[in-house]
């Protein structure tokens, strides 16, 4: 379906700390896609450094679009247009995407198309895909976590939200309280392999509306039984007695968490009544998620399940490219692209 006239479409993403560029055909079919990452720098002070981010994407966002131009084999007058992210994000880093694309427009006379960065991640499932509203989403990143019902390309509405913490925070701030290292979303899903889910015990937050999350009360209860734990081992205990508890603690946690989003997401579906639900942002890279979900799709041949490939899931510009060819914003920051469910 050609919602955007513009086939041809070089993006810039630089919401956060990774540079990226990429190049995509009619919204689906990425040509190239490069990504500059920043996680090195940030991981000595344990989270991303605004000021930090900014002055890297200057650094490298030259020779990131030049890596993408050759990749794709492509010249910039090839371009139907240009897009970036304009928000949310960083302020300082996403000017240095945002006036890049506005340059590059300017140069070539073609036009340029902003993004909002959450429905791009809503868009990552579009790329190498069959994936055509309706369809519920669940994204999940360091800074969201909603339900999002996609009605058609350029109509969503959010019916549930956390009430605290994102997912991927919560992942990070429990990293940290266990002296793991940065970034700790990836560190907790591989450690979680080698522990026992059930060794824990812990809350699900309470809510008043059915679709909305908490996290917040689960990273207390995290730390306060992994001191409990710590506290509990004798002073001898070997070093392997640490790292099992560590992996039981890691286990129980994404255990919790994964369920949490699971039961609200498949519950959100049955009552409006869609049959597929997709999964989008950072933490949709996360093996506990992905596994629930399709193992619940394949036992339920009903339900069609969308995961965008691993090199989508975290920030990348193809899929500001999948959401500017299929639902474009106007030149404003500030733009809200969702509509929000009375709640």
């Amino acid at each position: 379906m050609n919602l955007n006239p513009p086939s041809l479409i070089l993006a810039l993403e630089s919401s956060c700390d990774d540079t990226s560029v990429a190049i995509v055909r009619n919204g689906r079919q990425v040509l190239s896609n490069v990504i500059c990452s920043q996680t090195d720098l940030h991981a000595k002070y344990g989270g991303v450094v605004p000021e930090a981010a900014a002055r890297e994407h200057i650094a490298s966002i030259n020779d990131t679009l030049q890596a993408a131009l050759d990749q794709a084999g492509c010249q910039l007058t090839d371009m139907d247009a240009f897009a970036a992210t304009l928000g949310p994000g960083l302020v300082g880093s996403l000017l240095v995407g945002a006036n890049t694309g506005k340059t590059l427009s300017l140069i070539t006379g073609k036009p340029f198309l902003g993004v909002n960065h959450l429905y791009a991640h809503v868009a990552s499932n579009y790329l190498e895909s069959d994936l055509e509203p309706p369809f519920l989403c669940l994204l999940v990143s360091g800074g969201h976590t909603q339900l999002i019902v996609v009605d058609d390309y350029q109509s969503m509405r959010i019916v549930g939200e956390t009430m605290d913490d994102a997912v991927g925070e919560a992942y990070d701030k429990v990293a940290r309280l266990m002296n793991l290292p940065y970034p700790g979303g990836p560190v907790l899903d591989k450690l979680s392999y080698s522990g026992n889910p059930k060794a824990f015990r812990l809350p699900k937050a309470a809510l008043d509306h059915p679709y909305n999350f908490s996290f917040s009360g689960l990273k207390t209860a995290t730390l306060r039984a992994y001191e409990k734990a710590n506290q509990l081992l004798p002073p001898d205990s070997p070093s392997e007695a640490k790292e099992a508890l560590t992996a039981d603690m890691a286990a129980s946690f994404q255990h919790t968490v994964v369920e949490t989003l699971f039961e609200k997401t498949v519950r959100c579906a049955r009552e409006h009544g869609i049959d597929t639900i997709a999964i989008a942002g950072g933490v949709s890279a996360n093996s506990g998620i992905r596994t629930r979900f399709q193992t619940y799709a394949d036992s339920n041949p009903g339900t069609r399940l969308y995961v965008p490939k691993m090199a989508y899931c975290t920030d990348n510009a193809a899929m500001v490219a999948a959401s500017a060819y299929f639902n474009p914003i106007t030149d404003d920051i500030r733009q809200e692209v969702f509509s929000r469910a009375a709640r």
